[in-house]
């Protein structure tokens, strides 16, 4: 583990801190009143922190939060280990008189890829937490009928063991709640200091601070799919306003609040490179459940014109980055504007001269869904692009979606994965996020499966 203390991560970490860019960075403060120390030892022994912060995070968002929370709470005199809940066990829990959780729940009500050992180990099981004091802050998103479920099987397994906790759910980042959270969080340490007998000190100013925004200007929109049945798919140029464009590293996410519905940010997979000298978005021209139109695609895909400006804040998705891959082959999954998030992966190993990478991806209609085809067989004609295998589900006489490619690859997939590839999955959740799930779980075996999660060379940005 990493004490915020110091930056430094700690030799000998185990795969999944690299897998995940740091997400199991820990943080700790040894005050009560007292001058923090300059060092702690990471080694605590039976007495736990004072406030265990936990976190289960999909995009980064939750992970955020989590850490500016753990950063308050040590600025104000506790001494606090920060933690992904995979590395939670029942002996920490009751090790800490108190913890706050930061979970976000994502598609049909699933926990985060990593979550999965904390499921399996941790919540079926009792754990005695009289006493406990906890705060859980739930991120999920209402359009979804499970909305924060993940934060709310939580809660209530925290409550079924003793412990006192408080939940609040949050829809899509919303401003407002989130703000009210930040003030329940500072009554709450009152509450704790003043358990204590020590004086804790206050928060200055706004500590739950957003993402740095950036005024960007469209400069340009192409709709990549015309007289699909899909609905439209248009690829949306950007350049700052002034000054340079933001720093980004593929894999990376955008978030944007349209004049329509501005306290509920969207996130969405850059599809470019810096170098490519323009922050590139794929965004389908979306419909609701109930066949109203979707208030930011709409916005974002026909209601702006080009030269209209719109802010936005590049945020790091450390679940969906190369970083350990970098030089490993990969094999890219994904459908729909899902081919944003892999396509920027290509083209960050095309500007390295890689070129194992093997890109599966799965559309309607070859005639009108051949999303930036020129583009990818040039890639695979110069070799940049090791091996391409398209899935149309529409207009060809053998329907076929990405999982039953892979299914037809079976050989072909396990042996890039004995070479020690790397999958990354990027699209929709319904269909295509489970249906892939299965059919490797089919070809590699859910153990290998699991190991390759817990390692970072299984990697998913599903929505």
């Amino acid at each position: 583990m990493e004490w915020l203390v110091s930056p430094a991560r700690m030799a000998g970490a185990a795969s999944l801190l690299l897998a995940y860019g740091g997400l199991c960075a820990a943080v700790a403060w040894q005050v009560r009143g007292r001058r923090r120390q300059d060092a702690v030892d990471a080694h605590m022994g039976s007495q736990g922190p004072d406030v265990l912060v936990a976190y289960a995070s999909q995009t980064g968002q939750a992970q955020a939060v989590a850490r500016a929370t753990a950063q308050m709470l040590g600025q104000a005199g506790f001494q606090v280990l920060l933690q992904p809940v995979e590395r939670i066990t029942a002996a920490l829990l009751q090790t800490s008189p108190r913890s706050v959780w930061v979970l976000s729940t994502t598609g049909e009500g699933d926990a985060p890829d990593h979550a999965l050992s904390f499921m399996q180990q941790v919540l079926p099981h009792a754990c005695a937490l009289q006493g406990h004091s906890m705060q859980v802050l739930a991120l999920g998103d209402k359009e979804y009928a499970q909305f924060c479920s993940f934060g709310q099987q939580v809660h209530d397994w925290l409550q079924a063991q003793g412990g006192r906790s408080a939940l609040t759910c949050v829809d899509n980042m919303h401003a407002p709640t989130l703000q009210a959270w930040q003030a329940q969080m500072e009554q709450q340490l009152q509450q704790w200091a003043e358990a204590e007998g020590v004086a804790a000190v206050a928060p200055q100013g706004d500590w739950l601070v957003p993402a740095p925004r950036q005024r960007m200007r469209l400069q340009r929109r192409q709709l990549l799919n015309p007289g699909s049945g899909a609905g439209g798919l248009y690829l949306l140029d950007w350049e700052a306003e002034q000054g340079a464009l933001p720093n980004w590293e593929a894999g990376d996410l955008v978030s944007l609040a349209v004049p329509a519905d501005p306290e509920r940010p969207r996130d969405y997979s850059i599809a470019s490179i810096p170098a490519d000298g323009s922050l590139q978005l794929l965004v389908r021209h979306s419909q609701r459940a109930d066949g109203s139109p979707g208030l930011a695609s709409s916005w974002l895909c026909t209601g702006m014109a080009e030269g209209d400006v719109l802010e936005m804040a590049v945020r790091a998705h450390p679940g969906f980055r190369l970083e350990s891959n970098a030089e490993r082959p990969l094999i890219l999954i994904g459908n729909g504007s899902g081919l944003a998030g892999l396509r920027a992966h290509i083209k960050a190993r095309v500007q390295r001269g890689l070129h194992t990478q093997w890109l599966v991806y799965g559309e309607r209609s070859p005639v009108h869904d051949a999303m930036c085809s020129d583009e990818l067989q040039a890639w695979l004609r110069q070799g940049l692009l090791e091996r391409l295998d398209l899935a149309w589900s529409r207009e060809v006489p053998q329907r076929m979606y990405v999982q039953d490619m892979l299914l037809q690859q079976a050989a072909q997939l396990r042996d890039w994965v004995e070479r020690g590839a790397a999958i990354y999955v990027c699209g929709s959740m319904q269909g295509m996020g489970q249906g892939v799930h299965q059919a490797l779980e089919q070809v590699l075996g859910a153990e290998t499966l699991q190991v390759l999660q817990h390692s970072g060379r299984y990697r998913r940005d599903i929505y």
